[in-house]
Parts: C-alpha cells; sequence; structure tokens
C-alpha cells in the first residue's frame, strides 16, 4: 500500500518552492447506472484537465470510455484522481488513446490516484495503454479496486522506463506505485513497489527490461490459470499465478510494444471466460 508521509495512505502533493510553477491538480468523477439494457454514464464531474470523451458503444453494445488528459503528460507536482463507479448490473471498458507520459521533473514528485468501485453483476475492464517515464521522472501512483462479490473485472498496469530506441536510457527518478484489491470490501490483495534506476537494472528487479506490466482478472480459476500458462509457455519475463479466484499475470520486456501486445493477448484469451464477452478489441486501439 502507498502510504504518504503521514501515513495515512493518502497522496500529497509537493509543494512549489519559490521561482517553482505549481503542478495541474484535476479530478474526474464517473458514475455509471444500467438503464433497461444499456450502461450509461450518468455521472460526469471534472475539474482541471482531465476528462472523457463521449461514450461510444460497440457492436455488442458495451460501453467503451476514452480517458483524456489534455496536457499529454504529467510534470513535477502534478496531482490527477481518477474515481469510477459501476452501479449493479453495469458493464464497462476504459482505456486511453495513446500512452500516457510522465516527464523529467525536479525534487518534486508527480502523483495519480485511481479508484475503481464496481458492484455486485457488474463488469469493468481498465485497460489505459501504457505510461512512459522519461529519464529523471518522478511518480507516485496508486490504484484502488473494490468489487462486490459477484463483481468481474480485467485491469492492467504497464510501465515503460526511458526511450531506449531513441536512445534514451533511464538513469535517474523512480515509480512507487501499489495495487489495493478489496472484494465485498475485505482486503484481499495489496501490493507496492518501488522502481528506481537501479532496481530496472538490477538482475533481482527488471533485470535490464525498459517495460513491465501487471493484470489482474477475476474471476478466475484453474482453468483459465491453465489458458496463461499456455500462452506463456516457455517464454522467458512472463508469469502468471491464482490467489484464490484472482489472477495474477506479470511480464517485463525489453520493448513496450512487446510487453502490450503479450498483455492484450491475455486479455483476450481470458476475456471469454471472466466476462463473458468475446475477445473484441476497441477499436481506438488500432490507431
Amino acid at each position: 500500500m502507498l502510504l504518504a508521509p503521514d501515513g495515512s495512505g493518502a497522496l500529497h502533493p509537493g509543494r512549489a518552492g519559490p521561482g517553482e510553477l505549481p503542478g495541474w491538480e484535476a479530478k474526474l468523477q464517473l458514475g455509471f447506472t444500467r438503464r433497461r439494457e444499456k450502461t450509461v454514464l450518468t455521472e460526469r464531474k471534472h475539474r482541471g484537465p482531465l476528462t472523457v470523451q463521449r461514450p461510444f458503444y460497440a457492436d455488442d453494445g458495451l460501453c467503451h470510455l476514452y480517458l483524456l488528459h489534455p496536457p499529454g503528460g504529467m510534470v513535477a507536482g502534478d496531482r490527477l484522481t481518477i474515481e469510477a463507479t459501476l452501479a449493479e448490473g453495469c458493464e464497462a471498458l476504459l482505456t486511453t488513446p495513446a500512452a500516457g507520459k510522465c516527464y523529467r521533473s525536479d525534487a518534486r514528485v508527480a502523483e495519480q490516484s485511481v479508484r475503481l468501485t464496481v458492484g455486485d453483476q457488474s463488469a469493468l475492464e481498465w485497460l489505459p495503454q501504457e505510461t512512459i517515464i522519461f529519464d529523471g521522472a518522478r511518480l507516485r501512483s496508486e490504484m484502488r479496486i473494490e468489487l462486490g462479490e459477484t463483481s468481474r473485472f480485467i485491469g492492467w498496469d504497464m510501465l515503460a522506463f526511458g526511450r531506449p530506441a531513441a536512445g534514451e536510457i533511464f538513469n535517474d527518478g523512480f515509480v512507487e506505485a501499489g495495487w489495493r484489491l478489496f472484494k465485498a470490501g475485505r482486503p484481499f490483495h495489496i501490493e507496492r513497489v518501488l522502481l528506481d534506476a537501479e532496481a530496472v537494472k538490477a538482475n533481482w528487479g527488471l533485470q535490464g527490461c525498459s517495460s513491465c506490466g501487471t493484470l489482474f482478472a477475476s474471476p478466475a480459476s484453474a482453468k483459465t490459470l491453465e489458458i496463461v500458462r499456455d500462452l506463456i509457455g516457455e517464454a522467458p519475463g512472463r508469469g502468471v499465478t491464482l490467489i484464490d479466484d484472482v489472477l495474477i499475470c506479470r511480464a517485463v520486456d525489453a520493448r513496450a510494444d512487446r510487453l502490450r501486445a503479450f498483455l492484450q493477448t491475455v486479455w483476450a484469451a481470458l476475456r471469454p471466460a471472466v466476462l463473458l464477452r468475446a475477445d473484441v478489441p476497441p477499436r481506438i486501439w488500432a490507431y
């Protein structure tokens, strides 16, 4: 679990010092409700540069929503908060039209907090594209997922350190990230990771790979575990485990595009069993 300096678990942006520009503070609140046979976005509140496009409904009627951050990336002192709540019986997919970015910063830290609440008999897919962590960037990120007893969920988080294709190696900075997963109000899985330049390069860390990702899926079973194991085969830098009915898949790779392609393949393989839907990717991923 991410802890703020005061131990509260909340995230607090650093104050701008003399001569420093204050960071953006933005908040987005989304609420979904079931109306007849359709999931409708009934609450949309935002403050600052964080918003969504109008909901798009796929051929199967699923509500797709694209998150937008107009500045194009986070810098020192920025604080982004995203909250999404699905009432009972809703189904939605949230993604982004492009990779996120966290730019080089001063001593201050950029911070992001995401809280997703999925009601009973509801299904949520949280599938943002990867976040590029520029050399010198400092980011704290917290993800809190609250599921009901009969909720369905697939979500991932992908990080790409530096820009190897442009010759930029991640030599300074860090990402402090945490996932907190609750089921029916009970804490189920809590983890916290600190990835700095040393951890990216070390054998005990990312083993020199510049990108990493984690995928969670629930409800899962021994059958879905075998599906992912078969996908992985003997490929290095890939792993999967099952804790009760939550599947956790992790991967590291030297290329972000390969990492993304792998997790999309896992998502497509799991979607029919976990979400009871065909493996049809969002159209925005094709652009």
